[in-house]
């Protein structure tokens, strides 16, 4: 159930990705709860998600809200795209993200496309590989995610300036001869 309910609170906007209804058998018969994969992001750089379980699926989505503006991370972008192509790794799943030229779009499914949205970035293109679970794959991506940093971050980590790391590409070399 991608896409289920979307409202705007403090600037994030919020989406279920998932809703589960998990059943706990007892002496009675069958009690149903309900778990809820709930992404959380400012549609500029931040975006975060969070789980939530609840006897009923407003309070498990509420919770999920709460648990996903906790876990807020920050999206490095160059341009609207990724500064490089990235892997994402956990459990089984796989997402594998690519920077994409200006106007492509986002070019991913599910819950990636859920992610990439709300995080602002506009140009990508994903692949899901291994397990297609939502919630497997919601972890990947924000993994992927993490990893990002632009030129001037890795500069700063390494302690060396920005400007000798920069790789020319065979393409810019061409034109700046040209000109």
């Amino acid at each position: 159930m991608s896409n289920f309910k979307e409202k705007e609170t403090d600037g994030f906007q919020d989406r279920v990705v998932a809703i589960n209804r998990v059943a706990k058998v007892v002496k009675g018969g069958r009690r149903f709860s309900f778990s809820a994969l709930v992404v959380v992001g400012d549609g500029k750089s931040k975006v975060g998600f969070g789980v939530g379980k609840a006897g009923e699926v407003p309070d498990a989505i509420k919770k999920a809200s709460e648990q996903a503006k906790k876990s807020l991370i920050d999206v490095s972008q160059v341009k609207g795209t990724l500064p490089f192509e990235v892997d994402g790794r956990f459990g089984a799943s796989r997402v594998r993200m690519y920077p994409a030229k200006s106007g492509k779009g986002i070019i991913a499914g599910g819950a990636v496309r859920t992610l990439v949205e709300l995080s602002g970035l506009q140009d990508i293109v994903c692949k899901v590989h291994g397990s297609k679970n939502a919630h497997n794959v919601v972890r990947a991506t924000i993994d992927g995610l993490r990893q990002l940093m632009t030129i001037e971050q890795y500069a700063d980590a390494r302690g060396v300036p920005a400007e000798g790391l920069q790789q020319i590409r065979h393409e810019e070399t061409s034109k700046e001869a040209e000109a």
